[in-house]
């Protein structure tokens, strides 16, 4: 298994967001990472499988006399 690892910033850049907001995901154990000494190193996989996890279904609303009927 051939798994590509990214840095915070190259991460950041992968999810369209900050550094900062990475390492808060970091910080917060709210992410899967790998740590190498010093250095922190997320899957690609795990990046992923976290906005994979976030995804929010879209419902249907039915209106009946001016009111939502769930």
């Amino acid at each position: 298994m051939n798994t590509r690892y990214l840095n915070v910033k190259e991460a950041a850049a992968y999810l369209s967001t900050t550094e900062r907001f990475v390492r808060r995901l970091i910080a917060e154990r709210r992410i899967a990472f790998h740590k190498l000494g010093t250095h922190v190193r997320l899957a690609v996989s795990d990046l992923d499988a976290f906005v994979r996890a976030g995804r929010v279904e879209p419902v249907t609303v039915r209106w009946s006399g001016g009111r939502v009927v769930a």
